[in-house]
């Protein structure tokens, strides 16, 4: 009999590819999309359109307890990634309320529905690198004090120490991701990795003829959400639950990020760049590097793809993306 899996947040860039690997690894995949989502498949499930007679839709929303509760007493489910969060930080500044409910409660209400209705299920907390924040230590480790700086890494730290009370409380087999940035082709375009691939190609192809950006100094740890949703599903083969910091270990800067895209496709930026104030964050998180020696250690786990591939596969991506639509071809159709 097929394992069964929840997966929350299934339309997004990690839930595509983790429920990619979930089939290949023979998983009744069940995933969580908001009613509005099949009102508008081609728009907001455009990532898993390949995967659609393959997993199960469940219509429910993260701000109602009831409808998650009636999912998971449906399903109960073996196994449970909770990824599904409002993730943009830049946009956690401008609606911190609805950030920090959804975030918080929404994890809060999946937590409280496998307590009651499936004990035996693991879970899976994205928790995020933004908790760090302001850090006294680079890079960050499972031990290093967290001091958010955005409603996003306040939410992301309030659910990781909810996961791990009902952990301990419980004893419920629940992990909590420290995952660092990362990206792909199907990231979304609001953050600033897809929208240096983007431009890149819109310019190349003559579509626009410049690039909007705040803060180039800040350094972030990339790695390919390929490789980080291996990380989610190693946690949960454990024998016994823990948390865990996913990263590469390197960091690069968006002015490095953004060079090595136009630079990929014979362009100069420094032709195309205006800097923006508006795009600057409220409070800055400098440097995020991360120290992922405990996953390498305990689930042998190590990322395979490197910074330089990824943005090539980004902006290559994108090229493909922007030169079907400007001839009128679905742009699904090239992820």
């Amino acid at each position: 009999m097929k394992r069964k899996v929840l997966v929350t947040g299934i339309t997004g860039q990690d839930g595509s590819y983790l429920s990619e690997l979930l089939l290949e690894k023979g998983y009744e995949v069940h995933g969580i999309v908001r009613r509005v989502a099949l009102e508008d498949p081609q728009t907001r499930m455009w990532r898993i359109q390949h995967l659609l007679d393959k997993v199960i839709i469940h219509c429910a929303s993260m701000e109602s307890y009831a409808s998650i509760f009636n999912v998971i007493s449906e399903i109960k489910p073996d196994e449970c990634y909770h990824l599904a969060a409002q993730s943009f930080v830049s946009y956690s500044f401008e609606d911190e309320f609805s950030t920090i409910d959804i975030n918080l409660n929404g994890t809060h209400y999946v937590l409280s529905a496998i307590k009651r209705q499936a004990p035996e299920c693991r879970l899976y907390f994205a928790a995020s690198s933004e908790m760090f924040g302001h850090a006294r230590e680079t890079p960050q480790n499972e031990n290093t004090p967290f001091h958010p700086r955005s409603p996003y890494g306040i939410s992301k730290m309030a659910g990781f120490e909810l996961t791990r009370n009902y952990r301990e409380s419980y004893g419920l087999f629940v992990v909590s991701g420290i995952l660092f940035n990362h990206e792909s082709p199907r990231r979304g375009a609001e953050f600033v990795t897809r929208k240096i691939s983007s431009a890149a190609a819109k310019i190349k192809l003559g579509l626009e003829k410049e690039i909007r950006l705040g803060n180039l100094d800040a350094r972030r740890d990339w790695g390919h959400s390929r490789d980080y949703v291996q990380a989610m599903w190693l946690m949960l083969q454990q024998d016994e639950p823990d948390d865990y910091v996913i990263a590469t270990g390197e960091s690069y800067s968006v002015k490095e990020f953004l060079k090595e895209a136009f630079s990929y496709i014979g362009l100069d930026y420094n032709n195309y760049l205006v800097i923006d104030k508006e795009l600057y964050r409220p409070a800055e998180v400098h440097i995020l590097r991360g120290d992922s020696s405990k996953a390498r250690r305990k689930l042998s786990w190590a990322p395979t793809v490197s910074f330089k591939e990824m943005v090539r596969e980004m902006v290559d991506s994108d090229l493909k993306r922007y030169s079907a639509l400007k001839n009128g071809i679905p742009f699904s159709k090239y992820v």
